[in-house]
């Protein structure tokens, strides 16, 4: 079995393999002051909630977009398995044509949702990945990487909007019942659910353009699924998209 760790700004996602299966997938708030213990202790925790061996773990993949945090998982990772994990960075076999003006600029996870969606779905593509930020990204018809683009996250702006503006209050991020809201709180998640939902639909149409084609359009990230049931274009939802990524990456370079 893969134990396959992707460290996002807000969410540590942790996947069981066997083979292309998802056995289990787990979450974690990220956290910088944490030790590589405390994250060994915590996973362990968790998988023995769940029934899962550790023994059963031939090795580790992971992405990191977190610098502190990748020796720490690394070494967190290792204890757990008993292997040393490979780590998604520059300099390995992707199978991509990243064509970017600075490939080394290009963030593992970013290579891990291309891969994936390379993995399970027709070119061209546009990958969506709603996290902390939302990433969009292109693949052409012969698999290169273009680049894309990085939005402002929806809690964030949700955040940005609640902080700076003192009659606003925080609301959950879900889908008002309809675009022309009447009350505070429904005007709020109107503009914030629609409204990424509409600059989702919007960069979709841009992107096809400078394509000169239609393209495959893949989403995934934690707060995909508040979303992009209310886009106009078809969108495919795989919350999976990045741990697929993430062992296809260690199956080409292990």
């Amino acid at each position: 079995m893969l134990l396959a760790i992707d460290v996002g700004n807000s969410n540590v996602v942790i996947g069981c393999l066997d083979g292309a299966k998802i056995v289990k997938e787990f979450r974690m708030v990220t956290d910088t002051l944490k030790t590589e213990d405390e994250y060994a202790a915590g996973i362990k925790s968790i998988f023995d909630f769940n029934g899962i061996n550790t023994d059963d773990f031939t090795g580790s993949v992971i992405s990191c977009v977190v610098p502190p945090l990748t020796n720490v998982f690394k070494a967190a990772a290792k204890s757990l398995t008993g292997a040393s994990a490979f780590v998604i960075g520059s300099g390995i076999k992707t199978g991509l044509n990243i064509l970017i003006d600075n490939p080394a600029e290009l963030a593992a996870d970013m290579v891990a949702s291309a891969v994936g969606a390379l993995a399970g779905y027709p070119a061209p593509l546009i990958t969506i990945d709603m996290g902390t930020a939302t990433k969009i990204c292109a693949i052409d018809i012969n698999k290169g990487f273009l680049g894309g683009a990085i939005c402002p996250g929806i809690a964030i702006s949700s955040d940005a909007l609640t902080r700076g503006a003192s009659l606003l209050p925080r609301v959950l991020i879900e889908a008002p019942k309809k675009a022309i809201s009447s009350g505070t709180r429904e005007c709020m998640q109107s503009g914030i659910v629609f409204g990424a939902a509409s600059m989702i639909d919007g960069m979709i149409a841009r992107f096809e353009q400078e394509l000169g084609m239609k393209a495959t359009v893949v989403a995934t990230g934690g707060l995909a699924a508040q979303i992009i049931p209310y886009c106009n274009t078809e969108i495919v939802h795989d919350p999976h998209l990045i741990l697929n990524g993430l062992r296809v990456l260690y199956e080409k370079n292990k």
